[in-house]
């Protein structure tokens, strides 16, 4: 299965592939991220990797030098643009392709991979088969420091409370609650839905 780009945890677009609730789905509906293995066969029609990947050779639209072109939408559109829970958000879209043009992709990259391995620990430590998407929408939305401030404060409480070995569902409520917490302290509405 051929791999259009190196880095599939970014999208060419600017989403947070590595980020994504169905990065980290098991079985068919799992996708492999942007440009990733097989990633045609799931998406077939991407003009975003026709265009900066298949005819530009680039990893991301923030590499281009007519970054932002008239694929994008205005910053206001993109906050709009209702939660999902089976992808990540689109309001950093902008913010993370401005990122890579003033930085490089390598950057960003390492950037990501933090946001990457604090959403690992929340899913593998805190996940109740409901919170992946609220995990995932979290890492993408709040800062790393936010999300490790969390996961301390998180492990924190659970270390001291009276949990049943296996009560994962009273672990992951804990982590939400600090979670939206920190969202509204940034001024973010993790749980918004039209």
């Amino acid at each position: 299965m051929e791999q259009l780009k190196a880095f599939p945890t970014i999208g060419a677009c600017g989403l947070d592939c590595g980020l994504c609730p169905r990065y980290y789905t098991r079985g068919k509906s799992r996708c492999p991220g942007c440009g990733g293995p097989a990633f045609l066969d799931k998406h077939p029609t991407c003009s975003f990797i026709t265009c900066s990947v298949k005819k530009r050779g680039l990893e991301a639209c923030g590499e281009c030098e007519e970054f932002p072109c008239s694929k994008f939408k205005s910053e206001p559109e993109y906050r709009q643009v209702e939660l999902s829970s089976s992808y990540p958000p689109s309001w950093n879209v902008l913010s993370n392709l401005r990122f890579v043009r003033e930085n490089g992709i390598r950057e960003f990259i390492k950037r990501q991979e933090k946001r990457i391995g604090l959403l690992e620990t929340m899913i593998e430590v805190y996940d109740d088969g409901k919170s992946r998407s609220f995990f995932c929408r979290a890492a993408a939305l709040l800062d790393a420091a936010a999300l490790e401030g969390a996961l301390g404060e998180a492990s924190r409480r659970t270390m001291q409370g009276d949990f049943q070995p296996g009560d994962i569902r009273s672990k992951a409520g804990i982590l939400r609650a600090i979670l939206i917490e920190a969202a509204i302290g940034q001024g973010i509405e993790l749980t918004r839905k039209r």
